[in-house]
């Protein structure tokens, strides 16, 4: 089977097809439906459906009750399924640079080059500080973690065109709310942990993952509430100046916060980060009159990366 036709943050098809996005999680299944019908991307779906093992039987049983026919299906890999290193661009053709990538990662990989499946995405440079020496991030799964994903689609009677990752679909997200020419920092939290973004005119300069979930930021020990709170702040702000030293051309206008109203994530970040800080608000972005429950700050936060993936958009690939 041909893997990379599947995992590919790069694939391009029509605005108006839409597509479908199926993420799995600890506690059950998000689902998400999208189309573009306008200056602003439609969400037509978006549900949760709690299931005690997420398996091919979950999966089918989904789809038939969802009525899931004719629609193209995308999925996202979970943290630990894939790598995402950011390399030093080699400097060779475009069409030997997944070859070039693979010798440059293979001693990062915990199984053999060989059996990895590969994309890369790059990062803009131009006039964002163009003495910075070419970067791309590498996005690295086995061909056995790939084969599984498949398998457990296709036993749903499930075609999958695409598997992503949820930095993309963050991405995808973020794209909707950026001021041209500035930078976006987006911050989002779930059961898997925190994901910080910087994007700038729908390209992704810098993501980052933040080893801390919502139910560690909800605890209820205040003292460990607080700790985790100290670490959330402090990763943000390294992550921030980081980008400030490798893009000191691109600033950053705002970030913006997906979490659980409740956790207080938006205050705390907005009297330190030295910049204005905003909970999403999905409805500025997109059509969600469809979908009420996005209006729901735990809601919106637990699906965003099913959302992100839903609103999938092509671009020419590498």
């Amino acid at each position: 089977m041909e893997f990379t036709r599947l995992f590919s943050m790069f694939q391009r098809s029509s605005r108006e097809a839409g597509w479908t996005a199926v993420t799995l999680g600890s506690r059950g299944i998000y689902v998400a439906q999208a189309k573009y019908v306008g200056p602003r991307p439609q969400i037509t779906r978006c549900a949760f459906l709690p299931f005690s093992e997420v398996n091919s039987a979950a999966l089918e049983k989904m789809r038939r009750e969802m009525q899931l026919e004719n629609v193209r299906f995308t999925t996202l890999l979970s943290a630990n399924e894939y790598q995402m290193m950011m390399v030093e661009a080699p400097n060779v053709p475009v069409d030997e640079l997944k070859t070039a990538i693979r010798w440059k990662i293979k001693d990062s990989l915990n199984y053999h080059v060989d059996d990895a499946t590969i994309d890369v995405l790059q990062i803009p440079i131009g006039k964002y500080g163009s003495e910075r020496p070419q970067s791309l991030y590498a996005v690295a799964a086995s061909n056995d973690t790939i084969r599984k994903r498949i398998n457990l689609f296709d036993k749903a009677k499930i075609d999958l065109s695409v598997i992503d990752i949820p930095e993309t679909a963050q991405r995808n997200i973020a794209a909707l709310y950026e001021t041209e020419g500035r930078g976006l920092a987006l911050l989002s939290f779930d059961d898997e942990g925190g994901m910080l973004t910087i994007t700038s005119d729908g390209e992704l300069f810098l993501a980052r993952r933040i080893e801390i979930s919502v139910g560690q930021l909800s605890d209820a020990d205040e003292t460990l509430r607080q700790q985790y709170q100290d670490r959330v702040e402090l990763e943000v702000q390294r992550s921030l100046d980081y980008f400030d030293r490798q893009f000191h051309h691109l600033s950053i206008n705002r970030m913006l916060v997906s979490a659980p109203e409740e956790l207080g994530l938006v205050a705390l970040l907005g009297g330190t980060l030295g910049m204005p800080v905003e909970a999403l608000d999905l409805a500025q972005g997109m059509d969600i009159v469809g979908v009420p429950e996005l209006a729901d700050s735990e809601f919106a936060s637990y699906a965003l990366h099913a959302l992100g993936a839903a609103l999938r958009l092509e671009k020419k690939a590498l």
